[in-house]
């Protein structure tokens, strides 16, 4: 649900083609949102005041801190001067395990990997997802990544947020979430998924940024065999989705993208080495 504080209307003097003219615009709100297990902050990030329980659902489960959502015992948002606490209550062994894995994190909008103890720590060997034999029509994933734009409330508005969704090939865009963030975007699919009940393992996740190694690595948390972004992919981005099992497609545009990893899961008949890799899968 749109809340308010997501967005605030500020003056501006705007300055185009040569003039100054006297106008208002909408901008995006961005807060303090602290993750806190069992009464300890574990991490801080910069977001967008909405969608906060799928949020810190999400994190909780694209980060390992927990296998299912279950495992969080209660969630509740607790509004302050400085920011929001997303307050998590986590089942006691889980609880144990992140006391011993303690680790603060103070993450910028830009960085979805500070506060990372040790090397091994961002270059974790990724999840391997399931589906191999699942395939998508291209122009259907494409048509997907289309009819997105319209679904971006709050980009629409303010023009400065990232989107996170989740596409089926039988119904179509299910679960939308923007944030200034894109990685929080991400988790808070991630979250939204798991509080619907729905599953990531028949359809792809669709995201309206670039491609680093950490979207991939929590792409595959959440197990989608396909991901599919408007900007380009790093060449880490590139080698993980290959180690995880994820078709990657990026840089999509209205004529089309550039399939990276996987290929087999994507019908493009006209293409000879596509059908082949099709046959050897």
């Amino acid at each position: 649900m749109m809340m308010a504080s997501t967005f605030s209307r500020h003056e501006e003097i705007a300055w185009r083609s040569g003039r100054a003219t006297q106008a208002s615009r909408l901008v995006a709100e961005e807060t303090a949102v602290a993750l806190s297990y069992n009464g300890s902050t574990h991490a801080v990030m910069m977001a967008t005041p909405a969608d906060l329980e799928d949020f810190g659902i999400g994190f909780t489960l694209t980060e390992g801190i927990v296998e299912r959502a279950s495992e969080i015992r209660s969630i509740e948002s607790i509004p302050g001067e400085l920011g929001i606490e997303v307050r998590m209550w986590l089942d006691g062994d889980r609880a144990a395990a992140l006391a011993a894995r303690r680790r603060a994190i103070s993450g910028p909008v830009g960085c979805g990997l500070c506060g990372i103890e040790s090397l091994e720590q961002a270059r974790r060997t990724p999840l391997r997802v399931a589906n191999g034999d699942i395939a998508f029509h291209a122009t259907d994933l494409l048509a997907a990544m289309q009819a997105l734009v319209p679904l971006q409330i709050l980009n629409q508005q303010t023009r400065s947020v990232h989107a996170a969704a989740f596409w089926y090939p039988s119904s179509g865009i299910g679960p939308v979430r923007e944030d200034v963030g894109r990685h929080n975007a991400l988790d808070k699919l991630a979250g939204a998924l798991r509080g619907e009940g729905l599953s990531a393992t028949g359809g792809a996740v669709l995201l309206t940024s670039r491609v680093s190694v950490e979207m991939v690595q929590k792409a595959a948390m959440i197990g989608t065999p396909v991901l599919i972004a408007v900007s380009a992919p790093t060449t880490l981005a590139i080698r993980t989705a290959e180690e995880a099992g994820i078709t990657l497609l990026a840089i999509a545009r209205d004529d089309g993208y550039g399939v990276f990893t996987h290929p087999h899961r994507i019908v493009l008949p006209s293409h000879p080495l596509l059908c082949e890799e099709r046959r050897s899968a």
